[in-house]
């Protein structure tokens, strides 16, 4: 099984960490089979920086995100919001 997830890099008490695509049972700064982005939570606001076709395309084949990527998805990629159906954008105004 797949996960996405952080793998740490960085030096001692100033981490930065990769998001990877990597196999579940292998460890935090093992193998990995797809860089997809970077986070730095040392910088005001903290960095995140995404792939977002990467990703999506991970998820698709079947990837699943960690606790911690999944809040730095949230953050950093746009909500979509649902369309409407049958209702044109701006009808109704004017």
């Amino acid at each position: 099984m797949l996960r996405i997830r952080l793998r740490r890099v960085g030096a001692k008490k100033h981490p930065a960490y990769r998001i990877v695509v990597a196999d579940s049972r292998s460890p935090r700064d093992g193998a990995y089979v797809d860089q997809v982005g970077q986070y730095n939570p040392m910088t005001d606001p903290p960095t995140v920086v995404l792939d977002e076709a990467k990703v999506q395309g991970w998820i698709k084949k079947g990837a699943q995100p960690s606790e911690s990527v999944q809040r730095l998805m949230k953050r950093q990629l746009p909500a979509q919001e649902p369309v409407k159906e049958g209702v044109a954008e701006g009808a109704g105004t004017g």
